[in-house]
């Protein structure tokens, strides 16, 4: 049963992140109008990258590839998301109580990430047998 539920929440770690990323890609107005009000220099080519991680990292997630160097990957990129666009203790009192709750929010996401790594399987950066879940291949011995 425990991994019945350790799959069922790299699925859904891997849906928090595909699904924004697509919703950026059809609307990128809309991210790269919040990046700016937060003064991020790029906020475009990085709405862009910022799209493009969260549907390969999403992908990868549901697919159980490289689930451990993704789930770090994300870590960072939570953290990123965090003091750059959810700064509530600098923002004016109306903002606050809102992006205080996205920052804790996403801190659990980020616990679940953690867990989610430490659950999964090393797996060494080579190009053969990159398309293999990590599930095949820790099953068989690196070469």
């Amino acid at each position: 049963m425990s991994q019945v539920s350790i799959t069922a929440g790299r699925i859904l770690l891997g849906l928090y992140f595909l699904l924004p990323g697509l919703m950026k890609a059809a609307a990128p107005e809309q991210t790269i109008a919040y990046m700016e009000s937060h003064q991020i220099a790029f906020a475009a080519p990085l709405m862009w990258f910022s799209a493009a991680v969260n549907i390969v990292g999403g992908l990868l997630l549901i697919s159980g590839r490289h689930v451990r160097l993704v789930a770090y990957g994300c870590v960072i990129y939570v953290l990123l998301v965090n003091f750059m666009l959810h700064d509530f203790w600098s923002m004016e009192e109306a903002m606050v109580d809102r992006e205080r709750q996205n920052f804790v929010k996403n801190l659990g996401i980020l616990a679940g990430l953690l867990v989610l790594a430490g659950f999964s399987p090393a797996r060494g950066l080579s190009p053969a047998g990159w398309w293999r879940s990590d599930k095949s291949v820790s099953a068989q011995p690196f070469t």
